[in-house]
């Protein structure tokens, strides 16, 4: 682990904030000094042992020069909440940290935009691209050339092809599979356990069909 020396505000203070903190602690050069929140969602003084600092006072307390913020929001409204208060923060003067695992493969020449948050496992082949504010939750493999664009959130064991085009804000739920070259458009939504073999068109929502209980009990199996 690198020496903790960059302060750092994390924005949440859910499960995911949670883990963020766990991460950046853990496996970062970043130092969590204090979480921020909406005033209306603040619920007492501490989280994880550090203060709550409700967002419209963060600038009293610290300068944009002085710490980094990372916004650890899930994928809610199709990404639009986390890209919202990105936005918010990058206006408010701060500049957004990112948290790549070095538990995570990556190549020479990858560079990661601000706030990603890209967890063990996850394997980036080389001339891939990660845009900003992208959600890679462990496991994943993104293939050579393809490109995921800004706000994304990719749950664990998704297997992106080589050249394939994520668009903007867009899900895509675990255990999902996307052919080689195909181009998903912005704001989809990609189901648990999926397979796209075609272009997506933007705003789509695809599923996968779900398991159904068989009528034969599982005390009447033989071959199990």
């Amino acid at each position: 682990m690198e020496k903790q020396s960059k302060p750092l505000v994390i924005f949440g203070t859910s499960q995911i904030a949670e883990l963020a903190w766990f991460y950046f602690i853990n496996d970062s050069s970043y130092r969590p000094i204090a979480f921020t929140v909406d005033r209306e969602f603040t619920d007492g003084n501490d989280f994880c042992g550090l203060p709550v600092i409700p967002f419209d006072e963060l600038a009293q307390h610290y300068k944009g020069d002085d710490v980094d913020v990372f916004v650890a929001l899930s994928y809610a409204k199709v990404n639009a909440l986390r890209t919202k208060k990105v936005q918010e923060v990058r206006a408010a003067g701060y500049r957004t940290a990112s948290y790549v695992s070095s538990r995570a493969t990556v190549f020479p020449g990858f560079s990661a935009g601000g706030n990603c948050f890209i967890l063990e496992d996850n394997t980036i082949q080389p001339f891939a691209k990660i845009g900003d504010n992208v959600t890679l939750w462990s496991g994943n493999h993104i293939g050579h050339h393809s490109v995921i664009e800004d706000n994304c959130f990719i749950s664990s064991h998704v297997v992106i092809s080589g050249g394939v085009r994520v668009g903007a804000g867009t899900f895509i739920g675990v255990n999902s599979t996307v052919r080689d070259h195909v181009s998903i458009g912005e704001r989809c939504v990609i189901g648990a356990g999926s397979l796209v073999t075609v272009d997506a068109e933007p705003e789509g929502v695809y599923q996968a069909a779900p398991a159904e209980r068989s009528r034969v009990p599982s005390s009447r199996l033989r071959s199990i």
